[in-house]
């Protein structure tokens, strides 16, 4: 499930200034079965959510989530294990 105004990004690009000027790549998104995401989270390039796993509003996932917890926050971290 999504919720309004989630937001994932797979774009980026180099921290070096003169790579970065011609250089962007896409990193993929894995999101796993039975995952609800909040409204306006924030979905990073490169980041895995495991099962079962509840992204609260707002959140900013920067790292992969294991299954079955629940994130919140800015950087996203675990809030509540859901085992």
């Amino acid at each position: 499930f999504l919720a309004p105004g989630v937001q994932m990004y797979t774009a980026t690009h180099p921290l070096d200034a003169v790579e970065r000027r011609s250089t962007e790549f896409a990193k993929p998104i894995e999101i796993g079965n039975d995952v609800w995401i909040g409204g306006a989270a924030i979905i990073l390039p490169g980041v895995r959510i495991g099962n079962r796993v509840v992204v609260a509003a707002g959140a900013v996932v920067t790292k992969d989530v294991e299954d079955d917890v629940m994130v919140a926050g800015v950087p996203a971290r675990v809030v509540k294990n859901l085992r």
